[in-house]
């Protein structure tokens, strides 16, 4: 299976909003969107966890 399941969390805040699926084989880097925080109640920036 080349799709993954990785969880996104908010850099203000530490924590883990969106999970998500990425090809490995196409994207060896982390992801790093800028998606809504609810508890932070902006958009921030979100990174792939381990």
């Amino acid at each position: 299976m080349a799709q993954d399941l990785i969880t996104l969390a908010c850099t203000e805040c530490q924590r883990e909003n969106y999970h998500t699926s990425k090809n490995k084989k196409n994207v060896t880097q982390r992801l790093e969107r800028k998606k809504y925080c609810r508890w932070c109640r902006t958009h921030t920036t979100h990174k792939e966890t381990k």
